[in-house]
């Protein structure tokens, strides 16, 4: 069987806000209001659609900040937990011999650092990551990208990700899907004992 695993809230879980908030300066009067506009931004980034360095730029400048590139980027990696419940599913997974993707809505500032960073991630057979893509989920397009690019058969591929725009998008795309729920892994673990079973 082949798995398409979300990375955010999945795996990992995130928060950018207690990270970036380090980088304003003291007695920001509208800092929420700043740190709205990086993430309403974000998906430009992730999809492709602004170079790295000119985020980086734009961002440092709204948040006001004296930071230098460096310590924005580490602050913008400085946001993940692992998801161990998930790992223990993975790392199962991957011994039991099925296929693990990895398809992410993501950006050049976390990979390939985060790959680098949690090397069991390296359990992975493939990534099909938004940033490289060229698209975004929930566009159709990077379905069918990765359908064409990870040789995918859709009904014989499980996918689990976060956000029901994006689990709406693989059911389109003809994906067996899971909306995952971090406080909730039981659930999740019952569905797949369920499509697993003989």
């Amino acid at each position: 069987m082949t798995f398409l695993f979300d990375i955010g809230r999945v795996l990992l879980d995130f928060d950018f806000a207690p990270s970036l908030a380090r980088l304003l300066p003291a007695d920001t009067p509208d800092a929420a209001a700043r740190l709205d506009r990086l993430m309403a931004r974000k998906d430009e980034l992730e999809s492709g659609g602004v170079h790295i360095d000119e985020y980086t730029r734009w961002a440092i400048e709204v948040l006001g900040s004296q930071a230098t590139v460096g310590e924005f980027h580490e602050a913008w990696r400085q946001i993940f937990t692992p998801n161990e419940p998930m790992w223990a599913t993975v790392r199962k997974l991957a011994a039991d011999g099925h296929r693990l993707i990895l398809f992410s809505n993501t950006n050049g500032i976390h990979s390939p650092w985060i790959f680098e960073t949690y090397p069991e991630f390296s359990l992975f057979h493939g990534a099909v990551l938004s940033h490289k893509a060229g698209y975004i989920k929930p566009q159709p397009e990077i379905y069918q990208h990765a359908i064409r690019t990870q040789r995918l058969e859709a009904g014989e591929t499980l996918y689990i990700d976060d956000l029901r725009e994006n689990i709406m998008g693989g059911l389109d795309a003809g994906f067996r899907c899971w909306q995952y729920d971090l406080n909730d892994h039981a659930a999740f673990e019952n569905w797949l004992a369920r499509e697993l079973a003989p």
